[in-house]
């Protein structure tokens, strides 16, 4: 396999961010071989075109299985191990969302469940577990739409993404109707009841 400058300037890319996103450009730039590739590649193939020593795609290729974001392969034939990427670019988002939960956030959850049951003996400790009640409610609200999020197919995520700004034109909506039916003599219930169930 050889790679095309388009290929190639991504690959060089994807490396690069890598290590913004914690991870090395050398597993950086094994997915982004992986992901444009026509077909599954074996580990010394992937080793050849990006000019890493064996060892370095092995780990690297191991780094990528651990996050679930690689999958393994035997082709008929062929007694070597191929790997590729998922296939569906949604799955991979998802994924990767659920491997940062698993590794990044649900610590940190369990961390301030922990410091918010201990009993505080001073103002200090007192103002600081307010501090984290806060932090943990926003991070259990963001989880539990997340979780919404992620029970979504790929079309009404798409959907969902392109509502953009008429989702806060809508918000506003919701908090108008009451007002609106009050204008009128009544309450505008069954109005709400709708938008509430909508949002």
């Amino acid at each position: 396999m050889k790679l095309t400058p388009i290929t190639e300037a991504f690959v060089l890319h994807f490396g690069e961010m890598g290590s913004r996103w914690g991870i090395s450009r050398t597993v950086g730039q094994i997915y982004a071989l992986l992901f444009v590739s026509e077909r599954p590649l074996p580990a010394d193939e992937i080793a050849e075109v990006l000019n890493f020593s064996r060892s370095n795609v092995s780990m690297g290729l191991k780094e990528l299985q651990s996050w679930n974001l690689v999958r393994l392969q035997h082709l008929p034939g062929d007694r070597r191990e191929h790997f590729s990427t998922l296939g569906d670019v949604w799955q991979i988002v998802r994924t990767l969302a659920e491997e940062r939960r698993r590794r990044e956030i649900d610590p940190t959850l369990s961390v301030l469940r922990d410091l918010i049951m201990e009993t505080p003996t001073n103002a200090a400790d007192r103002h600081a577990q307010s501090r984290l009640r806060e932090m943990h409610e926003l991070i259990e609200l963001l989880l539990r739409w997340a979780d919404d999020v992620q029970k979504l197919d790929p079309d009404q995520l798409i959907q969902l993404l392109k509502l953009g700004g008429r989702v806060v034109a809508l918000l506003e909506l919701k908090n108008r109707l009451p007002l609106m039916g009050k204008g009128k003599g009544k309450r505008s219930s069954d109005a709400d009841i709708d938008v509430d169930e909508m949002l």
